[in-house]
């Protein structure tokens, strides 16, 4: 199975993705995890893709599409993968669709409001540990008790910016899948494990 996850930031599928990946044994190609490990390590690209992210704005798509399609060439993507935060434009669904056939894309719908709430109470700490002020009260990693923060693109201007983003060149991409078939929409506000079991549902369904 060639899967794509589609929702506003904040709507889980990073979370979602993960769990699928492991029942699936497909990998899992999160495009934000690969560009923030370039951000970490100061490279060409993690700097460019620093500017553009800060302000809310989505990296260039020349540099997300050939990153993609090379991961996707490798070996452990022959029997499946899932596409988390790619595509995000319809110009990248069409680049896409010239070296991957998606068999189904997960629209995880998430309410604006809610998003913003989500995001914008996220905390993170150095060894990778994450954490939200809805549940945990503490600025010290229960782990390795190293200080919180909050992430530049985090912050509740920033989230709003990358809403506004999102409405006006992503969420078309929901239109795309929906004519080509392979559309499928599941409640993201719902508790995690339900909403688990409903992209699982749909899955087997359509294999």
């Amino acid at each position: 199975m060639n899967l794509v996850f589609l929702g506003a930031p904040g709507a889980g599928k990073g979370t979602q993705a993960t769990r699928i990946c492991q029942k699936y044994n497909i990998p899992h190609i999160s495009t934000g995890d690969i560009l923030r490990a370039n951000i970490k390590a100061g490279t060409p690209l993690g700097v460019e893709a620093k500017a553009y992210i800060d302000k809310g704005l989505l990296v260039p798509d020349e540099v997300v599409i050939g990153l993609v399609k090379n991961r996707l060439g490798e070996e452990d993507c022959k029997k499946g993968f899932l596409l988390d935060g790619f595509p995000r434009t319809l110009e990248q669904a069409k680049a896409l669709g010239e070296f991957a056939e998606i068999t189904c894309a997960i629209d995880i719908e998430v309410d604006e409001k809610l998003v913003v709430e989500r995001i914008a109470g996220r905390r993170m700490c150095k060894c990778g540990e994450s954490y939200h002020v809805s549940w945990y009260r503490s600025d010290k990693c229960a782990k390795c008790g190293s200080e919180l923060y909050q992430r530049d693109d985090d912050r509740e201007e920033t989230v709003k910016a990358r809403l506004e983003v999102y409405n006006v060149q992503t969420a078309p991409l929901i239109d795309y899948y929906a004519g080509k078939g392979v559309l499928k929409s599941v409640d993201g506000a719902k508790d995690m494990e339900e909403v688990f079991e409903d992209i699982v549902r749909i899955l087997n369904d359509n294999d």
